[in-house]
């Protein structure tokens, strides 16, 4: 099950929620209380990591400028 984060209007706390996705936009109180809450927009950051050598062995297109070189004479 997703978790959403939202944060109150009123008194400014962000908590996070655990719910099915069709509840995503249902109205949400705060842990104090309030009813004047929003959801967050959250990013989701996808594992893995570019290393040095594996950017620097990726094939060039050669040339450069706007079409890869070959205007350039």
């Amino acid at each position: 099950m997703p978790r959403y984060e939202y944060r109150c209007r009123s008194c400014g706390a962000t908590f996070e929620l655990r719910r099915p996705m069709s509840q995503a936009n249902a109205p949400t109180p705060c842990p104090k209380g309030h009813d004047d809450t929003v959801k967050l927009l959250s990013t989701v950051s996808v594992g893995g990591a570019a290393s040095a050598s594996s950017a620097s062995s990726a094939p060039s297109a050669g040339g450069g400028g706007c079409c890869g070189g070959g205007c350039c004479g």
